[in-house]
């Protein structure tokens, strides 16, 4: 059976890190947080569940979780978010796969919680994340909110049942917060990497990405929230390549 160490980012988690922390006791062999100096009880919450809690400045989500996956003392990596915990069923995989670690990563669901929702539809479900693997095999990658892990070309990738539990949002206001920020480092991002934006794009693009999850997505059929978590997505998507113009006109008068 292999060993499994389970590793957590966090800042200011002291509402959301403890369910964190107790779904993960019964599974993984020791628990590792790397913490960007929290003002709040986020690491007292930590060591009180037996948690080795390092500080380390935080400067972008790659590296952060990089430095907390090196950390850990063993290579099998569990890498969950203080405001993510595991479901039954799917504690009860990882149980199996320690036994058993056939692959070298493997993928599972993520549910996302929604204003106290479980949202099943909207673009949102089934979110699937690459979150338990070998770290012999692979490390995080990527630029600024959209990292993720990237294993080696020819690794194995398996599949487990059961859901990661997300609690994203707990108001409307904090998503809408979140989608202006997210959308001023998207439009970043882009611009870093060549790309750009024009008219077309903010009219169209963001009324295709309502009409995808909204219609396509079935989004319609989760109520309420279901209309309005698609409704901002797509004023995210237009923040975004309308802040990319503002960018190239920046550019434009710099040279």
């Amino acid at each position: 059976m292999i060993r499994l160490s389970a590793v957590i980012i966090t800042l200011n988690e002291e509402k959301n890190i403890e369910r964190c922390l107790k779904s993960l006791l019964s599974i993984v062999d020791e628990i590792v947080v790397v913490d960007s100096f929290s003002t709040d009880d986020t690491c007292n919450i930590c060591r009180s569940y037996g948690a080795r809690v390092l500080e380390h400045k935080f400067d972008n989500y790659v590296d952060q979780k990089n430095f907390a996956v090196q950390a850990a003392q063993y290579d099998h990596i569990l890498s969950i978010d203080a405001d993510e915990e595991l479901s039954d069923v799917l504690i009860q995989e990882i149980q199996r796969v320690k036994a058993d670690f056939k692959s070298d990563g493997y993928k599972f669901n993520r549910l996302n919680n929604y204003c106290g929702k479980w949202i099943h539809h909207s673009g949102w479900y089934p979110d699937r994340k690459l979150r338990l693997y070998d770290r012999t095999k692979g490390s995080w990658e990527g630029v600024y909110i959209h990292e993720k892990i990237e294993l080696r070309q020819g690794s194995e990738i398996g599949f487990l049942k059961g859901d990661l539990l997300h609690y994203s949002y707990s108001s409307i206001q904090d998503h809408i917060a979140q989608a202006n920020k997210f959308s001023a480092i998207g439009a970043s991002s882009a611009i870093l990497k060549g790309r750009k934006s024009n008219l077309f794009k903010v009219v169209v693009f963001p009324f295709w990405r309502f009409f995808k999850n909204y219609f396509i997505r079935l989004g319609f059929l989760d109520g309420y929230y279901g209309l309005v978590i698609c409704m901002i997505i797509s004023h995210e998507n237009f923040l975004k390549y309308a802040k990319m113009i503002e960018l190239q006109k920046l550019k434009k008068s710099i040279k």
